[in-house]
């Protein structure tokens, strides 16, 4: 089984535009695989900007945010690379491409570290912020998954949000059971016709 690390990934187009995006990244080696699937942002920079910064936070809103539309987080230049690292992050790796291995769908990019560096302490675990990650893996696969898995899914996680979020997993929660409630709307009218 991979070792796989979710994280934020910042990559940049030619022109510096960033695009910010939650994905796993997987170990391999002594580095690490970026896997985008096709089409996507992040798999166009990587062609034009062969590096990627691996961002480390526990801002649980980054990944919330990012897959409900909410992708203007702050960025910080990192000295000597051509890639931002996002504000929040705890840590970060710069990432230079040395490798693509492209299967048509999803291209594998073999990526060595290049510096690293701690930005902020860690202070600790606290179950919701997990709770919140796993609900943004879940929907990120909202397409692929039946409902019942998905239902049973969040009425496990709503555990850990009840009892130990604060505000910003609450928030981060709320942003995506809205897109939950909108995706199983859309399932439920088209079952309907209407």
């Amino acid at each position: 089984m991979p070792y796989i690390r979710e994280c934020i990934v910042t990559t940049a187009d030619e022109t510096g535009k960033v695009h910010i995006a939650p994905l796993g990244i997987i170990a391999e080696k002594d580095g690490w695989v970026i896997a985008p699937f096709r089409p996507s942002a992040t798999l166009d920079n990587l062609a034009a900007v062969p590096f990627a910064i691996a961002n480390y936070t526990d801002d649980v809103r980054v990944f919330a945010g990012c897959l409900t539309g909410r992708k203007d987080w702050p960025t910080v230049a990192v000295n000597g690379w051509p890639v931002p690292r996002i504000e929040a992050a705890l840590a970060h790796s710069v990432l230079q491409v040395v490798t693509v291995h492209d299967d048509g769908v999803r291209p594998r990019h073999f990526c060595r570290i290049v510096a690293e560096q701690t930005n902020a302490p860690f202070t600790g675990f606290n179950r919701a912020k997990a709770a919140v990650l796993e609900l943004a893996i879940l929907v990120s696969r909202l397409g692929m998954l039946p409902r019942e898995k998905i239902e049973a899914e969040i009425a496990y996680l709503t555990i850990a949000i009840e009892k130990t979020a604060g505000p910003d997993e609450r928030e981060a929660w709320g942003w995506l059971m809205q897109r939950v409630d909108d995706h199983f709307a859309a399932t439920d009218s088209s079952r309907t016709g209407g």
